[in-house]
């Protein structure tokens, strides 16, 4: 009986190391599909805008959850996007981005 306990403990364990390393390629993604948008906003292109989105990627280190991501882009495009759309960007792009890790995970 300990041994399938044991090994539940490891599935349970394993699953959830599984699931955080999804999400946390599903928001390292979703920054860079914003970078990438707000980059083009701000009239980036090439490696610039690569650079950009990568900036946006980096910038969600400083803290957990996602207003530092937030702070980032909307500091940077000033009042060319609302608050409202710039949030509602970002949820779009989380459903984006997981849609295509999820792809790459099963592909």
């Amino acid at each position: 009986m300990a041994g399938s306990f044991d090994d539940r403990q490891k599935s349970f364990e394993s699953k959830f190391a599984h699931d955080a390393e999804l999400q946390f390629k599903v928001e390292a993604r979703r920054n860079r599909l914003l970078g990438e948008w707000a980059g083009g906003i701000l009239g980036k292109s090439g490696d610039a805008l690569k650079d950009y989105a990568r900036e946006v990627v980096k910038s969600d280190f400083e803290e957990a959850g996602d207003e530092d991501v937030f702070r980032k882009v909307h500091g940077d495009l000033g009042d060319k996007v609302s608050e409202a759309d710039l949030r509602a960007k970002m949820t779009a792009l989380k459903g984006d981005a997981k849609r295509q890790v999820m792809e790459e995970v099963e592909g």
